[in-house]
């Protein structure tokens, strides 16, 4: 027997595509779906094999799994919220094969709160216990800032309430909505609300309707770089380092930010090579070679503004705001892959419709 154990390692190639994962998955579905039907091993015999492979695959994939029905099983695969990795969520999924007895998704799916309701340390997380109101900003009006009102929080269980509302909320509005289109969440007890308390059911429709007034107001809306005025910024860093930016001063007084809501912000970290944290002259063009290469990719005609770059610490960020977010996690994922074994690179994809993080660049 351990004989044939070893001849079947050996027939485990590594996971290098979405084919490659599928094809391992395929060989052995009939024991993954044997195991979950049956209540099984399943930590043992299902999710420990499957972790390593999707890692081998890429970071960043998590999963769920269950029964569907009484005889289909459901593998749902997730970014766990984490946006710079939903596009590749959705890619991997979209390549499944079809498998009679299974059912494969992207992102967890919308579901009725009150059918299926959260438990954590004790608590529920339901629309018998949950409300919400939205709070308009006459400065941000594209701002979409929803207060949850929880009926048991106080101070002493605020972070198992958090932590119970962010999950209630991913289950109730589906992953993908619950990430894309709250700009900020405030969580408090009832008693503290300042506007009139709606019923949780009626969130999802509230969404919606504000998604559709944005995407309609915004439509079409791009900005040409190419005769735009740029800025260079000097400052000085606590530990006595320089600061240089090179910033799209045009941009900044932009009055249509939010129609660029997703910020990207590659990080190059070239650990030190000058004393006073700047890059040498070879690291210089090192630099300057990555950050052409993203505005290649990522054309202001397409939705890609280049705010600008800081350099500092050895640290060099670059800068842009996206009309969509999964474009640029796809070109900053494949530059890191490039370029991991001369430079060490990483990045980071979030919401920010008024471009708020950019304020420190912005005299007025």
């Amino acid at each position: 027997m351990s004989f044939l154990k070893s001849i079947f390692k050996t027939k485990e190639i590594p996971i290098k595509s979405y084919s490659d994962f599928w094809n391992w998955f395929e060989q052995h579905e009939k024991k993954f779906h044997k195991v979950l039907k049956n209540r099984g091993n399943i930590k043992k015999i299902f999710f420990d094999r499957l972790a390593p492979k999707l890692n081998e695959l890429k970071d960043g994939f998590w999963f769920l799994a269950g029964m569907y029905d009484d005889n289909t099983a459901e593998l749902i695969l997730t970014a766990d919220g984490v946006i710079k990795n939903i596009v590749f969520v959705e890619e991997l999924v979209q390549s499944a094969p079809k498998m009679s007895n299974w059912k494969i998704t992207a992102l967890k799916q919308p579901s009725d709160l009150n059918k299926y309701g959260i438990e954590m340390d004790g608590y529920s997380f339901d629309a018998s216990n949950m409300s919400f109101y939205s709070t308009d900003h006459k400065q941000m009006p594209d701002e979409i800032d929803i207060t949850i009102a929880h009926s048991d929080l106080n101070e002493e269980n605020r972070s198992v309430i958090t932590s119970g509302v962010y999950l209630a909320l991913d289950n109730s509005l589906g992953e993908l909505k619950s990430v894309t289109t709250i700009d900020n969440v405030n969580i408090i007890n009832p008693k503290d609300a300042r506007s009139e308390l709606i019923p949780l059911e009626r969130l999802r429709d509230f969404l919606i309707w504000r998604e559709k007034e944005f995407v309609e107001k915004y439509k079409g809306l791009r900005h040409n770089t190419e005769n735009d005025n740029y800025s260079g910024l000097e400052a000085t860093l606590k530990n006595g380092f320089p600061l240089f930016a090179v910033i799209n001063a045009d941009l900044l007084n932009w009055d249509s930010k939010a129609s660029h809501p997703w910020i990207a912000v590659m990080e190059i970290n070239y650990d030190g090579i000058n004393n006073n944290g700047m890059p040498n002259e070879p690291t210089y063009k090192l630099l300057n070679e990555i950050e052409e290469k993203i505005i290649v990719e990522l054309k202001d005609s397409d939705g890609y503004l280049n705010i600008g770059r800081q350099t500092a610490d050895s640290i060099r960020e670059v800068y842009f705001a996206c009309v969509e977010f999964r474009k640029p996690s796809k070109v900053f994922h494949e530059i890191k892959k490039e370029y991991k074994d001369k430079i060490k690179l990483d990045f980071e994809i979030y919401k920010d419709k008024y471009w708020q993080s950019f304020n420190r660049f912005n005299p007025n």
